[in-house]
Protein backbone atom coordinates (compact mmCIF):
# COMPACT_ATOMS: atom_id res chain seq x y z
CA UNK A 1 0.00 0.00 0.00
CA UNK A 2 1.27 3.50 -0.86
CA UNK A 3 1.18 5.86 2.09
CA UNK A 4 0.78 9.51 1.16
CA UNK A 5 3.09 11.88 2.94
CA UNK A 6 1.85 15.02 4.67
CA UNK A 7 0.43 17.31 1.98
CA UNK A 8 2.81 20.12 1.10
CA UNK A 9 4.44 21.36 -2.06
CA UNK A 10 7.80 20.04 -0.90
CA UNK A 11 6.57 16.56 -0.01
CA UNK A 12 4.56 16.07 -3.20
CA UNK A 13 7.38 17.39 -5.39
CA UNK A 14 9.79 15.02 -3.65
CA UNK A 15 7.41 12.15 -4.28
CA UNK A 16 7.07 13.19 -7.91
CA UNK A 17 10.84 13.22 -8.28
CA UNK A 18 11.14 9.70 -6.87
CA UNK A 19 8.47 8.24 -9.10
CA UNK A 20 8.29 10.30 -12.29
CA UNK A 21 10.56 10.40 -15.33
CA UNK A 22 13.63 12.60 -15.36
CA UNK A 23 12.17 14.13 -18.53
CA UNK A 24 9.65 16.17 -16.50
CA UNK A 25 10.27 19.86 -17.06
CA UNK A 26 7.81 22.42 -15.66
CA UNK A 27 8.11 21.41 -11.97
CA UNK A 28 11.80 22.31 -12.08
CA UNK A 29 10.91 25.99 -12.60
CA UNK A 30 7.40 26.03 -11.14
CA UNK A 31 7.77 24.02 -7.92
CA UNK A 32 4.16 23.65 -6.77
CA UNK A 33 1.50 20.99 -6.43
CA UNK A 34 -1.80 22.45 -7.65
CA UNK A 35 -4.91 21.80 -5.55
CA UNK A 36 -7.55 24.06 -7.16
CA UNK A 37 -7.92 26.18 -10.29
CA UNK A 38 -10.44 28.69 -11.53
CA UNK A 39 -10.20 31.30 -14.26
CA UNK A 40 -6.75 32.83 -14.36
CA UNK A 41 -5.86 31.52 -10.88
CA UNK A 42 -4.41 28.31 -9.49
CA UNK A 43 -4.05 27.50 -5.79
CA UNK A 44 -1.39 25.15 -4.44
CA UNK A 45 -1.83 22.53 -1.71
CA UNK A 46 -0.61 25.03 0.89
CA UNK A 47 -3.30 27.55 -0.01
CA UNK A 48 -1.20 30.08 -1.95
CA UNK A 49 -2.88 31.54 -5.03
CA UNK A 50 -1.06 32.35 -8.28
CA UNK A 51 -1.88 34.18 -11.49
CA UNK A 52 -1.45 31.53 -14.19
CA UNK A 53 0.11 33.21 -17.22
CA UNK A 54 1.32 29.90 -18.62
CA UNK A 55 -2.23 28.57 -19.07
CA UNK A 56 -1.27 25.07 -20.12
CA UNK A 57 1.21 26.48 -22.65
CA UNK A 58 -1.72 28.20 -24.35
CA UNK A 59 -4.21 25.34 -24.01
CA UNK A 60 -6.51 27.09 -21.53
CA UNK A 61 -8.01 29.77 -23.75
CA UNK A 62 -10.86 30.31 -21.27
CA UNK A 63 -8.74 29.68 -18.19
CA UNK A 64 -9.36 26.93 -15.67
CA UNK A 65 -12.79 25.33 -15.23
CA UNK A 66 -14.73 27.89 -17.23
CA UNK A 67 -18.51 27.44 -16.76
CA UNK A 68 -19.17 26.80 -20.47
CA UNK A 69 -16.54 24.06 -20.49
CA UNK A 70 -17.86 22.44 -17.31
CA UNK A 71 -21.42 22.56 -18.66
CA UNK A 72 -20.34 20.84 -21.88
CA UNK A 73 -18.67 18.05 -19.88
CA UNK A 74 -21.71 17.58 -17.68
CA UNK A 75 -24.04 17.47 -20.69
CA UNK A 76 -22.04 14.68 -22.33
CA UNK A 77 -22.33 12.59 -19.16
CA UNK A 78 -25.99 13.37 -18.51
CA UNK A 79 -26.94 12.47 -22.09
CA UNK A 80 -24.98 9.19 -21.90
CA UNK A 81 -23.00 10.12 -24.97
CA UNK A 82 -20.15 7.82 -25.99
CA UNK A 83 -16.78 9.00 -24.69
CA UNK A 84 -14.65 7.09 -27.19
CA UNK A 85 -15.50 6.32 -30.82
CA UNK A 86 -12.23 5.90 -32.76
CA UNK A 87 -13.08 7.75 -36.01
CA UNK A 88 -16.73 6.73 -36.11
CA UNK A 89 -18.88 9.81 -36.34
CA UNK A 90 -21.41 11.12 -33.81
CA UNK A 91 -23.66 14.18 -33.57
CA UNK A 92 -21.12 15.66 -31.14
CA UNK A 93 -18.31 15.20 -33.65
CA UNK A 94 -20.30 16.64 -36.56
CA UNK A 95 -21.22 19.66 -34.45
CA UNK A 96 -17.54 20.25 -33.67
CA UNK A 97 -16.55 19.98 -37.33
CA UNK A 98 -19.29 22.41 -38.34
CA UNK A 99 -18.16 24.90 -35.70
CA UNK A 100 -14.52 24.48 -36.71
CA UNK A 101 -15.28 24.94 -40.42
CA UNK A 102 -17.44 28.00 -39.73
CA UNK A 103 -14.35 29.58 -38.14
CA UNK A 104 -12.30 29.29 -41.34
CA UNK A 105 -11.93 32.03 -43.95
CA UNK A 106 -14.53 31.53 -46.70
CA UNK A 107 -12.10 30.40 -49.42
CA UNK A 108 -10.57 27.84 -47.09
CA UNK A 109 -13.90 26.59 -45.72
CA UNK A 110 -15.22 25.74 -49.17
CA UNK A 111 -12.23 23.47 -49.90
CA UNK A 112 -11.53 22.08 -46.42
CA UNK A 113 -11.07 18.49 -45.29
CA UNK A 114 -10.29 17.56 -41.68
CA UNK A 115 -8.22 14.74 -40.17
CA UNK A 116 -8.60 13.90 -36.48
CA UNK A 117 -5.30 12.85 -34.97
CA UNK A 118 -4.00 11.52 -31.68
CA UNK A 119 -4.50 13.88 -28.76
CA UNK A 120 -1.29 15.90 -29.12
CA UNK A 121 -0.17 18.62 -31.49
CA UNK A 122 2.93 16.60 -32.25
CA UNK A 123 0.84 13.79 -33.72
CA UNK A 124 -1.04 16.30 -35.88
CA UNK A 125 2.25 17.67 -37.22
CA UNK A 126 3.32 14.11 -38.02
CA UNK A 127 0.04 13.65 -39.89
CA UNK A 128 0.56 16.88 -41.83
CA UNK A 129 4.03 15.77 -42.93
CA UNK A 130 2.67 12.41 -44.09
CA UNK A 131 -0.18 14.16 -45.88
CA UNK A 132 2.02 16.44 -48.01
CA UNK A 133 4.56 13.74 -48.75
CA UNK A 134 1.79 11.41 -49.91
CA UNK A 135 0.12 14.11 -52.02
CA UNK A 136 3.28 15.43 -53.68
CA UNK A 137 5.40 12.29 -53.88
CA UNK A 138 8.31 14.35 -52.55
CA UNK A 139 10.31 14.08 -49.34
CA UNK A 140 12.12 17.34 -48.56
CA UNK A 141 10.65 19.62 -45.89
CA UNK A 142 11.48 23.32 -45.55
CA UNK A 143 11.34 24.56 -41.98
CA UNK A 144 12.77 27.46 -39.99
CA UNK A 145 15.46 28.20 -37.46
CA UNK A 146 13.90 28.78 -34.05
CA UNK A 147 10.75 26.83 -34.91
CA UNK A 148 9.16 24.31 -32.57
CA UNK A 149 6.69 21.67 -33.73
CA UNK A 150 6.76 18.96 -31.05
CA UNK A 151 8.91 16.35 -29.35
CA UNK A 152 8.17 13.20 -31.35
CA UNK A 153 10.87 11.68 -33.52
CA UNK A 154 9.60 13.40 -36.65
CA UNK A 155 8.68 16.75 -35.13
CA UNK A 156 12.06 17.07 -33.42
CA UNK A 157 13.66 16.74 -36.85
CA UNK A 158 11.84 19.84 -38.12
CA UNK A 159 12.29 21.90 -34.93
CA UNK A 160 15.19 24.26 -34.36
CA UNK A 161 16.02 23.44 -30.74
CA UNK A 162 19.24 21.42 -30.69
CA UNK A 163 19.12 20.21 -27.06
CA UNK A 164 16.56 17.40 -27.44
CA UNK A 165 18.23 16.15 -30.63
CA UNK A 166 21.73 15.70 -29.32
CA UNK A 167 21.21 12.19 -27.94
CA UNK A 168 18.54 10.97 -30.37
CA UNK A 169 20.02 9.56 -33.55
CA UNK A 170 18.43 8.91 -36.93
CA UNK A 171 15.88 11.70 -37.18
CA UNK A 172 13.93 11.97 -40.43
CA UNK A 173 16.12 13.06 -43.37
CA UNK A 174 15.72 15.77 -46.02
CA UNK A 175 14.86 18.55 -43.58
CA UNK A 176 16.22 21.97 -44.51
CA UNK A 177 16.34 24.92 -42.09
CA UNK A 178 15.80 28.45 -43.40
CA UNK A 179 16.39 31.82 -41.68
CA UNK A 180 13.36 33.14 -39.78
CA UNK A 181 13.01 36.95 -39.65
CA UNK A 182 13.81 37.41 -35.96
CA UNK A 183 13.97 41.20 -35.99
CA UNK A 184 15.78 41.71 -32.67
CA UNK A 185 18.47 39.21 -33.63
CA UNK A 186 18.30 39.37 -37.41
CA UNK A 187 20.28 36.44 -38.87
CA UNK A 188 21.56 38.80 -41.56
CA UNK A 189 22.60 41.49 -39.08
CA UNK A 190 20.12 44.00 -40.48
CA UNK A 191 17.34 45.66 -38.55
CA UNK A 192 13.85 46.49 -39.81
CA UNK A 193 12.07 45.73 -43.03
CA UNK A 194 15.23 45.13 -45.06
CA UNK A 195 16.10 42.13 -42.89
CA UNK A 196 12.94 40.20 -43.73
CA UNK A 197 13.22 41.23 -47.40
CA UNK A 198 16.67 39.66 -47.53
CA UNK A 199 15.24 36.51 -45.94
CA UNK A 200 12.55 36.32 -48.63
CA UNK A 201 15.02 36.91 -51.47
CA UNK A 202 17.39 34.31 -50.02
CA UNK A 203 14.65 31.67 -49.80
CA UNK A 204 13.33 32.40 -53.29
CA UNK A 205 16.81 32.19 -54.77
CA UNK A 206 17.46 28.93 -52.90
CA UNK A 207 14.36 27.33 -54.38
CA UNK A 208 15.21 28.46 -57.91
CA UNK A 209 18.91 27.56 -57.80
CA UNK A 210 19.47 24.30 -59.74
CA UNK A 211 22.52 23.64 -57.56
CA UNK A 212 21.05 24.56 -54.16
CA UNK A 213 21.38 20.95 -53.04
CA UNK A 214 17.70 20.84 -52.05
CA UNK A 215 15.31 18.68 -54.05
CA UNK A 216 11.85 20.12 -54.81
CA UNK A 217 10.15 20.13 -51.40
CA UNK A 218 6.97 18.41 -50.24
CA UNK A 219 6.09 21.43 -48.08
CA UNK A 220 7.16 24.46 -46.13
CA UNK A 221 6.11 24.58 -42.46
CA UNK A 222 6.20 27.65 -40.23
CA UNK A 223 4.75 29.38 -37.18
CA UNK A 224 3.30 32.86 -37.64
CA UNK A 225 4.60 33.64 -34.15
CA UNK A 226 7.36 31.32 -32.99
CA UNK A 227 6.26 30.17 -29.54
CA UNK A 228 8.96 28.12 -27.85
CA UNK A 229 11.43 30.04 -30.02
CA UNK A 230 10.78 33.11 -27.88
CA UNK A 231 7.42 34.64 -28.92
CA UNK A 232 8.92 35.95 -32.15
CA UNK A 233 6.30 37.35 -34.56
CA UNK A 234 6.99 37.11 -38.28
CA UNK A 235 6.58 40.37 -40.22
CA UNK A 236 3.34 40.30 -42.18
CA UNK A 237 5.07 41.23 -45.42
CA UNK A 238 7.41 38.26 -45.02
CA UNK A 239 4.48 35.89 -44.48
CA UNK A 240 2.88 37.21 -47.65
CA UNK A 241 6.11 36.57 -49.51
CA UNK A 242 6.34 33.00 -48.16
CA UNK A 243 2.82 32.37 -49.44
CA UNK A 244 3.64 33.88 -52.86
CA UNK A 245 6.89 31.96 -53.16
CA UNK A 246 5.33 28.60 -52.23
CA UNK A 247 2.18 29.17 -54.29
CA UNK A 248 4.10 30.01 -57.46
CA UNK A 249 6.16 26.83 -57.11
CA UNK A 250 3.35 24.48 -56.11
CA UNK A 251 4.77 23.91 -52.64
CA UNK A 252 2.13 23.22 -49.96
CA UNK A 253 2.35 25.71 -47.08
CA UNK A 254 1.71 24.26 -43.61
CA UNK A 255 0.92 26.76 -40.87
CA UNK A 256 1.44 25.42 -37.35
CA UNK A 257 -1.37 27.10 -35.37
CA UNK A 258 -1.10 24.77 -32.38
CA UNK A 259 -0.23 27.59 -29.98
CA UNK A 260 -1.19 30.66 -32.02
CA UNK A 261 -4.65 29.52 -33.09
CA UNK A 262 -8.14 30.15 -31.66
CA UNK A 263 -7.78 33.82 -30.81
CA UNK A 264 -4.41 33.80 -29.08
CA UNK A 265 -2.81 36.47 -31.30
CA UNK A 266 -5.84 38.75 -31.68
CA UNK A 267 -7.21 36.96 -34.75
CA UNK A 268 -8.96 33.60 -34.75
CA UNK A 269 -6.01 32.22 -36.74
CA UNK A 270 -2.65 33.96 -36.67
CA UNK A 271 -2.22 33.73 -40.46
CA UNK A 272 -5.25 36.02 -40.84
CA UNK A 273 -3.09 38.99 -39.76
CA UNK A 274 -1.26 38.66 -43.08
CA UNK A 275 -4.36 37.98 -45.18
CA UNK A 276 -2.96 34.70 -46.52
CA UNK A 277 -4.49 31.24 -46.98
CA UNK A 278 -2.32 28.21 -46.18
CA UNK A 279 -2.80 24.77 -47.71
CA UNK A 280 -2.62 23.01 -44.34
CA UNK A 281 -3.45 24.19 -40.82
CA UNK A 282 -2.40 22.21 -37.76
CA UNK A 283 -4.43 22.77 -34.58
CA UNK A 284 -4.38 21.47 -31.04
CA UNK A 285 -4.16 23.00 -27.53
CA UNK A 286 -7.09 25.46 -27.27
CA UNK A 287 -9.38 23.61 -29.74
CA UNK A 288 -10.20 20.97 -27.11
CA UNK A 289 -11.42 23.47 -24.55
CA UNK A 290 -8.73 22.25 -22.09
CA UNK A 291 -9.03 18.57 -23.08
CA UNK A 292 -6.69 16.68 -25.48
CA UNK A 293 -7.59 17.09 -29.15
CA UNK A 294 -5.72 17.75 -32.39
CA UNK A 295 -6.68 18.09 -36.03
CA UNK A 296 -5.24 18.85 -39.43
CA UNK A 297 -7.37 20.97 -41.77
CA UNK A 298 -6.25 21.03 -45.39
CA UNK A 299 -7.17 21.71 -49.00
CA UNK A 300 -9.13 18.82 -50.51
CA UNK A 301 -6.65 18.49 -53.40
CA UNK A 302 -4.14 17.10 -50.89
CA UNK A 303 -6.51 14.35 -49.76
CA UNK A 304 -4.61 11.54 -51.48
CA UNK A 305 -4.47 9.22 -48.47
CA UNK A 306 -5.63 5.62 -48.44
CA UNK A 307 -7.92 4.46 -45.62
CA UNK A 308 -5.95 4.04 -42.39
CA UNK A 309 -3.02 6.18 -43.58
CA UNK A 310 -3.02 8.03 -40.26
CA UNK A 311 -4.75 6.47 -37.29
CA UNK A 312 -4.75 6.74 -33.51
CA UNK A 313 -6.90 5.14 -30.82
CA UNK A 314 -7.81 8.38 -29.07
CA UNK A 315 -8.73 10.44 -32.14
CA UNK A 316 -12.39 10.03 -31.15
CA UNK A 317 -12.32 11.97 -27.86
CA UNK A 318 -15.98 13.01 -27.67
CA UNK A 319 -15.67 14.99 -24.44
CA UNK A 320 -12.91 17.13 -26.00
CA UNK A 321 -15.04 17.74 -29.07
CA UNK A 322 -17.92 18.93 -26.89
CA UNK A 323 -15.73 21.22 -24.79
CA UNK A 324 -13.99 22.37 -27.95
CA UNK A 325 -17.27 23.36 -29.58
CA UNK A 326 -18.31 25.25 -26.45
CA UNK A 327 -14.97 27.06 -26.33
CA UNK A 328 -15.01 28.04 -30.00
CA UNK A 329 -18.52 29.44 -29.66
CA UNK A 330 -17.74 31.35 -26.47
CA UNK A 331 -14.66 32.96 -28.00
CA UNK A 332 -16.78 34.16 -30.93
CA UNK A 333 -19.81 35.19 -28.86
CA UNK A 334 -17.71 37.25 -26.44
CA UNK A 335 -15.35 38.67 -29.11
CA UNK A 336 -12.36 37.31 -27.20
CA UNK A 337 -10.10 37.66 -30.25
CA UNK A 338 -10.54 41.44 -30.17
CA UNK A 339 -10.21 41.36 -26.38
CA UNK A 340 -6.92 39.43 -26.67
CA UNK A 341 -5.66 42.04 -29.13
CA UNK A 342 -6.48 44.91 -26.75
CA UNK A 343 -5.09 43.18 -23.66
CA UNK A 344 -1.92 42.27 -25.57
CA UNK A 345 -1.43 45.90 -26.58
CA UNK A 346 -1.95 47.00 -22.98
CA UNK A 347 0.59 44.45 -21.74
CA UNK A 348 3.18 45.61 -24.26
CA UNK A 349 2.70 49.28 -23.36
CA UNK A 350 3.29 48.52 -19.67
CA UNK A 351 6.29 46.28 -20.37
CA UNK A 352 7.87 48.80 -22.72
CA UNK A 353 7.53 51.48 -20.05
CA UNK A 354 9.54 49.18 -17.78
CA UNK A 355 12.05 48.60 -20.59
CA UNK A 356 12.78 52.35 -20.66
CA UNK A 357 14.12 52.08 -17.09
CA UNK A 358 15.86 48.74 -17.54
CA UNK A 359 17.91 48.28 -20.73
CA UNK A 360 18.49 44.71 -19.53
CA UNK A 361 15.09 44.17 -21.13
CA UNK A 362 16.42 44.01 -24.65
CA UNK A 363 13.12 43.47 -26.45
CA UNK A 364 9.38 43.36 -25.79
CA UNK A 365 7.44 41.76 -28.62
CA UNK A 366 4.55 39.55 -29.56
CA UNK A 367 1.10 39.53 -31.03
CA UNK A 368 -2.08 39.53 -28.96
CA UNK A 369 -1.67 37.55 -25.73
CA UNK A 370 1.52 35.83 -26.88
CA UNK A 371 4.28 38.10 -25.57
CA UNK A 372 8.03 37.70 -25.06
CA UNK A 373 10.34 39.76 -22.87
CA UNK A 374 13.96 39.12 -23.87
CA UNK A 375 16.61 39.61 -21.19
CA UNK A 376 20.11 40.65 -22.27
CA UNK A 377 23.55 41.21 -20.76
CA UNK A 378 24.29 44.92 -21.21
CA UNK A 379 27.77 44.50 -19.71
CA UNK A 380 28.85 42.79 -22.93
CA UNK A 381 29.28 44.32 -26.36
CA UNK A 382 26.49 44.32 -28.90
CA UNK A 383 26.62 41.82 -31.75
CA UNK A 384 26.69 42.84 -35.40
CA UNK A 385 22.89 42.83 -35.44
CA UNK A 386 22.87 45.50 -32.71
CA UNK A 387 21.61 43.32 -29.85
CA UNK A 388 23.35 42.49 -26.59
CA UNK A 389 24.06 38.82 -25.75
CA UNK A 390 21.31 36.73 -24.23
CA UNK A 391 21.09 36.65 -20.43
CA UNK A 392 19.37 33.40 -19.43
CA UNK A 393 20.43 33.80 -15.81
CA UNK A 394 18.57 37.10 -15.54
CA UNK A 395 15.48 35.62 -17.21
CA UNK A 396 15.48 32.76 -14.70
CA UNK A 397 15.88 35.15 -11.79
CA UNK A 398 12.97 37.29 -12.95
CA UNK A 399 10.81 34.22 -13.55
CA UNK A 400 11.62 32.94 -10.05
CA UNK A 401 10.92 36.32 -8.42
CA UNK A 402 7.58 36.46 -10.25
CA UNK A 403 6.76 32.98 -8.98
CA UNK A 404 7.63 33.94 -5.40
CA UNK A 405 5.20 36.88 -5.75
CA UNK A 406 2.36 34.71 -7.05
CA UNK A 407 2.80 34.88 -10.83
CA UNK A 408 3.45 31.83 -13.00
CA UNK A 409 5.42 32.55 -16.17
CA UNK A 410 7.69 30.39 -18.31
CA UNK A 411 11.00 31.06 -20.00
CA UNK A 412 11.95 30.08 -23.53
CA UNK A 413 13.69 31.31 -26.65
CA UNK A 414 17.36 31.15 -27.55
CA UNK A 415 19.43 30.24 -24.48
CA UNK A 416 16.26 30.43 -22.36
CA UNK A 417 16.52 34.22 -22.14
CA UNK A 418 12.90 35.11 -22.93
CA UNK A 419 10.24 35.42 -20.24
CA UNK A 420 6.97 34.47 -21.91
CA UNK A 421 3.53 35.90 -21.07
CA UNK A 422 0.75 33.55 -22.18
CA UNK A 423 -2.38 34.17 -20.08
CA UNK A 424 -5.92 32.95 -20.77
CA UNK A 425 -7.87 35.05 -23.25
CA UNK A 426 -10.33 35.99 -20.50
CA UNK A 427 -7.78 38.09 -18.59
CA UNK A 428 -9.28 41.44 -17.54
CA UNK A 429 -7.76 44.93 -17.76
CA UNK A 430 -7.36 44.97 -13.99
CA UNK A 431 -5.59 41.62 -14.06
CA UNK A 432 -3.24 42.87 -16.80
CA UNK A 433 -2.32 45.78 -14.51
CA UNK A 434 -1.81 43.41 -11.57
CA UNK A 435 0.34 40.96 -13.54
CA UNK A 436 2.44 43.80 -15.00
CA UNK A 437 2.89 45.23 -11.49
CA UNK A 438 4.15 41.90 -10.16
CA UNK A 439 6.52 41.64 -13.13
CA UNK A 440 7.81 45.15 -12.46
CA UNK A 441 8.39 44.34 -8.78
CA UNK A 442 10.25 41.17 -9.73
CA UNK A 443 12.55 43.04 -12.13
CA UNK A 444 13.17 45.71 -9.49
CA UNK A 445 13.99 43.05 -6.90
CA UNK A 446 16.60 41.54 -9.22
CA UNK A 447 18.11 44.70 -10.75
CA UNK A 448 17.40 47.32 -8.08
CA UNK A 449 15.28 50.46 -8.00
CA UNK A 450 15.87 52.96 -10.82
Amino acid sequence: MIVMEKTSNKSLLAQQERRESNARSYPRRIPIAIEEAEGIFVTDVEGKRYYDCLAGAGTLALGHNHPVVIKAMEQIIQDKRPLHTLDLTTPVKEEFVSEMFSSLPDQLRDRAKIQFCGPTGGDAIEAALKLVKTATGKSSILTFQGGYHGSTHGTMAISGNLGPKERVQGLIPNVHFLPYPYEYRCPFGIKGEEGHKISSRYIENLLDDPESGILPPAAMILEVVQGEGGSVPAPLGWLQEMRRITKERGIPLIIDEIQTGIGRTGKFFAFEHAGILPDVIVLSKAIGGSLPLSVVIYDKDLDQWEPGAHIGTFRGNQMAMATGTATLRHIKDKNLTEHADRMGDKFQVLLKELQEKYPEIGDVRGRGLMIGVEMVDISKAQASNGSHPANPGLASQVQRECFNRGLILEVGGRHGCVVRVLPPLIITEQQVDEVASIFKNAVTAVLGER
